[in-house]
């Protein structure tokens, strides 16, 4: 910006009123700053929080106490510190009767267990080396889960967990009106689903010597506010994605606690008449 102003001043002081327009020039000078890329001195307004998963190495070992102690903190911060990357693959369940009364009436229909077959042969035909599949433990998502396991190699490792069941995580915002729940169950819902993102959110152990991929089964507020957190969006902008059944939602997180989304509720694996939301 400096520069330009020197350009500016050279250019218009040998025509008349350039002065004037000089000093116009001043008097605007931060409708004209840019600030278009990072290789600008640019200031972020959110700044990213390399901490988000409490997991930093820096926020894991004591402080360094002096010169002597060098030694000992180089050691736990590389002995703390993550090498491998975390894939994470989260999935919708299919499509399920919305007629059901409690849970276990809420299965899968016919179309959305197609849905979970579809999605079961496209991990397949991605073809990691998947290490876990994690599963909601309401009677959809097992369902789903169970036919997508059909297409996933034998050691994968399948565990179910209760945080992760459907819930209402944050007031929305904007709300909307046809759905209001009541403070207490955003109350209750969402240290859950938080906990929940504790739990599975988070970059690999250090412990962790290769890249993995986790598929998690779940429900759609889940996975939407899941997104929000972790991307450090404003959590309460989660009922602005939309996400079909059986989507794929693929995020990687990277050691030094940066995060790559890769897609979002990606149903390209189906044909027209399989894509459904509701």
């Amino acid at each position: 910006m400096t520069v330009l102003k020197k350009v500016l001043a050279t250019g218009i002081s040998a025509c008349g009123g350039g002065l004037v327009l000089y000093s116009l020039y001043n008097q605007n000078l931060e409708k004209f700053k840019v600030n278009a890329s990072w290789t600008t001195n640019y200031t972020p307004q959110v700044p990213w929080d390399f901490n988000w998963d409490r997991r930093n190495p820096e926020s894991l070992v004591k402080p360094c106490k002096g010169k002597e102690d060098e030694a000992r903190y180089n050691a736990e911060i590389a002995n703390a510190t993550p090498t491998a990357k975390r894939h994470i693959i989260l999935i919708r369940h299919g499509q399920y009767n919305l007629d059901g009364k409690s849970d276990v009436e809420k299965f899968l229909t016919p179309i959305g267990k197609e849905q979970a077959a579809m999605t079961g042969k496209r991990l397949k035909e991605l073809g990691h080396n998947y290490t876990h599949l994690t599963v909601s433990t309401m009677t959809r998502a097992k369902e789903t889960a169970s036919i997508i396991q059909g297409f996933l190699p034998s050691s994968v490792k399948v565990t179910h967990c209760s945080m992760l069941e459907e819930g209402a995580p944050i007031p929305p915002e904007p709300p909307v009106g046809d759905w209001r729940p009541e403070p207490h169950q955003f109350f209750q819902d969402g240290a859950r689903i938080e906990a929940a993102f504790r739990e599975h959110i988070h970059r690999a152990s250090p412990k962790q010597k290769e890249d993995s991929y986790e598929v998690i089964v779940c429900h759609g507020n889940v996975i939407r506010f899941f997104l929000c957190r972790v991307l450090q969006f404003p959590a309460d902008a989660w009922l602005r994605i939309s996400l079909r059944h059986a989507s794929l939602s693929i995020l990687t997180i990277l050691p030094s606690g940066r995060v790559v989304l890769r897609s979002v509720g990606d149903t390209g694996h189906f044909p027209p008449q399989l894509l459904t939301s509701t």
